[in-house]
Parts: structure tokens; C-alpha cells; sequence
């Protein structure tokens, strides 16, 4: 009698090569993208699941930070708004990418070390951890343009067509977030007092970058220098799309801003592959 058994499935074979997981590290990524999906859905269940106060922290944040910058800048300080803008639209215009930054920097600092057991098991690319928690912040983000919509809405103020272009500022600001993000996100790896700084870096910052002004403020002589800091060219960016008209981009600091962020994107990037072999050890 012929044999009638199934063919019997090939065993895999498990091949260890020096080097391979430097080289194909990036195809690597692309391959686990499932598992970046998995931490992304599980920070978001986390956040929202079973919860109210993380819906209504989203929108009374940054809606209570705005009115308290409106009547200290705008209406103790006399600051000008930005082109017809009310000032109430111009401040949250510029808190949309500066909330996006703080949540996705904040967020991915402590990501490694929240996820130890994890790192120490099994190998993936770790930079897929604190690029996932990008995922929560921007939902937070849409949540927040829902509330400029009807803020916007009150003041019968209509946005202009350049809002259409406002996908690539939000991208800018993610890639913006995420240099530092990795940086940090691997010295809190080895230097755990470093997620205490993390609160200090992001309050001081708020107040440097022109999120309750507009940056035209600044002295021309001071302004290429201001733009040193990569959140004005974002925030910049972020009014020009949303409130349209006589808003405008300083072109040279704004060019200088993406300089910055390319920089602190791949040093990011960089220190945290340099570093990465470590990470099982020191968690």
C-alpha cells in the first residue's frame, strides 16, 4: 500500500551569523511591526480603557493652560495676537504641537524601563518601544483639534486653505520629538535619575518656545538664534497652516528649526543603537 500520510512540514533552521542583527536591523523593524501595533494598542487600552478622566485630562489641559496664558500674555501683557487671530486660537494653534512633543517625550523616557521583562527575554528592535507610545500622543492630539475646531468655531474664525498641509507640520513634530525621545529614553536606561528631569526639561521649554506668543515678538537680531530651538519652526509651521491670512514663516528659522530636529533625530537615533546591546544588562 502507498503511503497516504501528509508530507511532514520542513524543520526551521535557526542560523546565528555575527553581525546580522546590525545589518538587517531596520528590515528587522518592518518585520516586528506587529508587535509595534501590540504595544501601541496596549498603552492606548491603558490610558482610555475603563477611564473618564483620561478623555476629559486631553481636553482640559490644554484648554485651561490656554485660557491662563490668554490673560496673562494677551490680556495683562497686551502681546499681539498673530495676523486677525483671536488670541485664544493663536495659543491653542501653537500648544496642538508643543502637548504633542511634551506627551510623546514624556511617555517614551521611561518606556524601557516600564517594559523590562520584555527587553530581557526576547529580541526585536528596541527602538520600536518608544517610537510605539508616538501612537497614544497622537491620539490625545486629535482629540485636542476637535477642541480648536470649536474654539475656532466660537470666534467665527474660519481656517484658511494651508490647513490641508497640516499632516506634514504634524509629522515634523513627531520626528521632532522622537530625537530627543530616544536620546533620553536610553540614558534613563543607565541613568535612572534622568526621567527627574524629564518634567523640568518640559516646563522650562513651554515657556521658551512660543506657545502662549506669537514668535514674531522676537527682535530681528534675536530671532535666527531663537529658532535654534526646533519647536518654533513647528509651532511656526502650526499657525501658518491653521490660522492662514497675515501669519507667516520666518523662512531662515524655520530652516534652522529642521536642521535641528534632522540633528537631534539621528543623534538620537544613533546613541540609542550604540547603546542598545546593553539595555538587558542594566534592566
Amino acid at each position: 500500500m502507498s503511503d497516504t500520510s501528509p508530507p511532514q512540514p520542513k524543520p526551521r533552521v535557526l542560523v546565528l551569523e555575527p553581525g546580522r542583527a546590525d545589518r538587517h536591523y531596520w528590515r528587522d523593524i518592518w518585520a516586528y511591526r506587529e508587535l509595534f501595533a501590540i504595544l501601541a494598542w496596549r498603552d492606548v487600552a491603558i490610558r482610555y480603557k475603563q477611564t473618564v478622566i483620561g478623555i476629559i485630562w486631553a481636553v482640559m489641559r490644554p484648554f485651561l493652560t490656554m485660557v491662563v496664558f490668554t490673560v496673562v500674555f494677551g490680556q495683562l501683557a497686551q502681546l499681539p495676537s498673530e495676523g486677525s487671530a483671536p488670541y485664544p486660537v493663536m495659543v491653542f494653534a501653537g500648544m496642538l504641537p508643543w502637548y504633542l512633543f511634551a506627551a510623546i517625550l514624556g511617555d517614551a523616557s521611561n518606556s524601557l524601563v516600564a517594559n523590562t521583562n520584555l527587553v530581557g527575554k526576547v529580541y526585536f528592535p528596541r527602538l520600536i518601544i518608544p517610537s510605539s507610545t508616538a501612537v497614544v500622543a497622537l491620539i490625545d492630539f486629535a482629540v485636542s483639534l476637535i477642541v480648536l475646531a470649536a474654539i475656532m468655531l466660537w470666534f467665527a474664525f474660519l481656517p484658511s486653505p494651508r490647513i490641508l498641509l497640516l499632516p506634514v507640520f504634524v509629522a515634523l513634530a513627531v520626528l521632532a520629538s522622537l530625537g530627543p525621545a530616544y536620546l533620553i529614553t536610553a540614558l534613563n536606561v543607565k541613568y535612572r535619575d534622568f526621567r527627574f528631569l524629564i518634567p523640568f526639561i518640559l516646563q522650562f521649554g513651554l515657556f521658551l518656545s512660543p506657545v502662549g506668543f506669537s514668535s514674531s515678538i522676537i527682535p530681528d537680531q534675536w530671532r535666527l538664534l531663537y529658532s535654534l530651538n526646533p519647536m518654533v519652526g513647528v509651532i511656526d509651521g502650526f499657525r501658518w497652516c491653521i490660522l492662514g491670512g497675515d501669519s507667516a514663516i520666518y523662512w531662515p528659522g524655520f530652516a534652522l528649526s529642521l536642521i535641528v530636529v534632522v540633528v537631534f533625530l539621528w543623534l538620537g537615533i544613533r546613541y540609542f543603537r550604540k547603546t542598545e546591546r546593553t539595555f538587558a544588562d542594566l534592566l
